[in-house]
């Protein structure tokens, strides 16, 4: 059992997602994990205390005192009571509250009381999701070390589909054991990650870029600084945005941008990763004006950009690791090996397009990687959040002293 001896106080809020909290105790009691479980009033309404305390094997408690006996819920005990407080669901209320320090029921002040880790798993709408309220709410609870367990696209109860369904049971269950089982092989390293596509301008409206939505490096990102890594991204624009506390964000749009930024950290790094999706060539000459659409086709001279990885790696002291990424469509191994090779890497992470469930914007990749000194590995199709802590893996592996 993977948390046996773990206290997990779970919360759960007014969300539909409610019923999800059920199968969530039922994993966690499974694992060995000794659950209590705090509802906030209006959950009582989506799910019964008497289902949870069932499944949990303890009390479960919504109120500060008992209406029938007046016994006092000590808010103060039961935050130093666990181990881990997890919120799977929160609300958007909730969240809010959390996030600007609002006591008003007994959730709320045994989270300002917690001394111990906290998890958030929030569960709504997507535009609820989306409003840049919430999206400072939840920037908020990340500045306060919090860990957001991001929620996941698909269909939702309001019949649309999109960004806010609940993480599934399992996959935070994986989150949990993982938080337990961290070690920080990479205290104390500084580590660099480009991250992301970068945009090329044409005009004041227009850009050349690519599919990339960053997903790969706010994984690696997450999983260096959960083992200990002081991490620095440079994320390109519109990329996702990696969650933790040492966790560094400088957000660029070109490749010059990303280049000028990655070179400020380069020399006080560890580690660099590469995985961002920078844009080869860029327009010569940038128009300071909307471009009018005027007869049948249009030309636009196109100058190569500076290879940030290639420059860098010029640039890189014995002491250091340089880990890229390539993505190709034919002779995938050859080409992999050459930018090995060319760019002065310690590692590569070959992607491959044709692989089903591996490629830009999805939740999955599959990849080799080759290491200078001749190791290979080929993953199956992961979760790139798998995918992450297997290149940790084999950087681990690498021999070169930092």
């Amino acid at each position: 059992m993977k948390l046996k001896g773990k206290r997990i106080l779970l919360g759960v809020t007014g969300s539909i997602a409610a019923y999800k909290s059920a199968h969530l105790t039922r994993l966690l009691v499974k694992e060995g994990a000794e659950v209590q479980i705090i509802m906030s009033t209006s959950a009582l309404d989506f799910i019964t205390p008497l289902t949870l305390a069932t499944l949990s094997k303890n009390p479960v408690h919504h109120k500060f005192h008992s209406e029938n006996d007046g016994v006092w819920t000590n808010h103060v005990e039961l935050g130093l009571w666990a181990d881990l407080f997890l919120v799977a669901p929160i609300s958007a209320n909730t969240l809010a509250k959390f996030a600007n320090g609002i006591s008003d029921n007994l959730l709320t002040a045994t989270y300002l009381s917690a001394r111990c880790p906290v998890m958030i798993a929030p569960a709504m709408d997507l535009d609820m999701y989306q409003h840049p309220s919430v999206r400072a709410n939840i920037k908020s609870l990340i500045s306060y070390g919090n860990r957001i367990l991001d929620a996941e696209a698909g269909e939702l109860a309001s019949g649309l589909s999109g960004q806010g369904r609940l993480m599934e049971p399992e996959t935070i269950l994986e989150r949990v054991v993982s938080h337990f089982s961290i070690s920080k092989s990479f205290q104390g390293k500084k580590v660099l990650i480009t991250s992301g596509p970068t945009q090329e301008a044409i005009d004041p409206v227009r850009f050349i870029s690519n599919h990339s939505s960053g997903k790969m490096g706010a994984a690696l990102a997450e999983a260096f600084a959960n083992q200990g890594a002081d991490v620095h991204v440079v994320l390109g624009h519109g990329a996702i945005r990696p969650h933790g506390s040492n966790i560094h964000i400088v957000q660029v749009k070109s490749t010059l941008e990303m280049y000028e930024a990655a070179k400020e950290y380069h020399h006080k790094m560890d580690i660099c990763i590469f995985a961002a999706a920078v844009a080869d060539y860029s327009p010569k000459n940038i128009a300071k004006e909307k471009i009018k659409k005027a007869g049948e086709g249009m030309t636009i001279e196109l100058v190569k950009n500076i290879d940030i990885a290639g420059t860098l790696g010029q640039e890189k002291s014995p002491h250091q690791i340089h880990v890229g990424f390539a993505l190709e469509t034919e002779n995938e191994a050859f080409h992999a090996k050459e930018k090995l090779m060319k760019k002065n890497f310690d590692m590569i992470v070959l992607n491959s397009m044709k692989e089903a469930g591996a490629g830009f914007q999805l939740d999955t990749n599959k990849v080799t990687l080759f290491s200078k000194n001749g190791n290979e590995q080929t993953s199956e199709v992961l979760p790139k959040a798998q995918i992450a802590q297997l290149i940790l893996q084999q950087i681990k592996q690498l021999p070169v002293e930092i």
